[in-house]
Formats: structure tokens, sequence, C-alpha cells
């Protein structure tokens, strides 16, 4: 769906953003929106930070259990 935003301030704003970085309008509007997002990802407390990445590991699934220096060494050749 399109956004349509009819809003002179918006509009300068993205002017002048454009101004700044040379880019168009929809790079200078989905940079500013991503800026905005991970600005506000970094503000949330750390327990909130710690909930999400703890959920991420689980959806992941069991850690697969080994001797992974070995089995890099095996991979690469490389002996004892």
């Amino acid at each position: 769906m399109p956004l349509y935003i009819k809003d002179p301030e918006v509009d300068r704003l993205t002017n002048e953003l454009i101004g700044l970085t040379g880019t168009s309008k929809v790079d200078a509007v989905r940079d500013a929106l991503k800026d905005a997002i991970a600005t506000r990802r970094a503000k949330l407390p750390m327990h909130e930070r710690l909930a999400r990445t703890l959920a991420m590991a689980e959806a992941a699934g069991p850690f697969h259990p080994g001797d992974h220096k070995k089995e890099t060494d095996e991979m690469w050749g490389e002996a004892d």
C-alpha cells in the first residue's frame, strides 16, 4: 500500500534530508525510518532486548553439541 503524506513540514524535512544525503525522496524516507527504528530499539531496556534475543535463540532450536574446534580444524585440514 502506498504511503501518501500531505504535510508541508514533512515535505520540507524530506527535502532537507535529500539535500544533505543526495539521495532520492524514497531513499531518504526509507533511511530516516530505518534510523528511527534502530535508535528506538537501542533505547529498549536491557531486559526487553535480552528477551528478544532469548526468543530468537529458542526459535533457532537446540545447540548442536560437539567439539567445534576439532570440527573446524578437520574442515580446514589442520591436525591437532
